[in-house]
């Protein structure tokens, strides 16, 4: 899988923001004591803007604005032969950057998206305005085996099943995880007690409602 997939793969925006949501909800639920969650989203990141995220700790990164205009995606693969600090220019891949629309480019020299000499951290990126039927992306002239990081990086967006998150979860955080909490959350239900203590009984809703709310997810006790 590389971007064209992805594109294809990808959700609606409605349908992304709550999945993005959702995810970041799941996190601190089922490792409340970890500051460093794999998922994030910020529903103030920037006047107008909405931030969801992925960290995975080992240098991999994902970042979705959701904007009045639409959202714009970008990936980083360390290992991908497309990393920007892989190749001989030391600069982005060739089209992965070149056609992104005026109304999306401050995201591309975003600060936190970028190293310190302003190079964007990026080997995947896409984009889709309201008006757009499809997501879009550059036009690529991938290195052999066309490894972007796309078919990794965003599996849990791509694979939008409840299951799938479960999977996932008892692999990363070597615990059983139940399905039903999960499917509750995947809708937008509002998080209760009793979903809380299904997740993760070792914890309460009060022990994760402030980070829970900072995402914007409801919260009913």
């Amino acid at each position: 899988m590389t971007v064209y997939d992805l594109a294809r793969c990808l959700p609606a925006i409605p349908d992304l923001r709550l999945l993005c949501r959702a995810l970041a909800v799941l996190d601190p639920a089922l490792r409340p004591e970890n500051e460093d969650r794999y998922h994030r989203y910020d529903p103030a990141w920037a006047p107008g803007a909405e931030l969801a995220s992925m960290r995975d700790g080992s240098g991999n990164e994902y970042d979705i604005v959701f904007t009045a205009a639409g959202a714009y995606v970008r990936g980083f693969d360390h290992e991908s032969p497309m990393n920007p600090h892989a190749t001989d220019d030391q600069q982005p891949w060739p089209g992965v950057l070149d056609t992104v629309p005026d109304v999306f480019w401050e995201y591309v020299a975003e600060p936190a998206f970028c190293d310190e000499f302003a190079t964007p951290h990026v080997t995947v990126c896409l984009w889709r305005q309201h008006s757009d039927t499809t997501w879009r992306h550059g036009v690529i002239d991938f290195p052999d085996g066309g490894d972007d990081g796309a078919d990794w990086l965003f599996i849990l967006l791509t694979d939008r099943t409840p299951d799938a998150y479960q999977d996932w979860a008892q692999d990363y955080y070597e615990m059983p995880v139940n399905l039903d909490a999960i499917r509750h959350i995947y809708t937008g239900q509002p998080l209760t007690p009793s979903v809380v203590t299904a997740l993760n009984p070792a914890i309460t809703l009060a022990a994760v409602a402030d980070r829970v709310m900072t995402t914007g997810y409801p919260i009913r006790s």
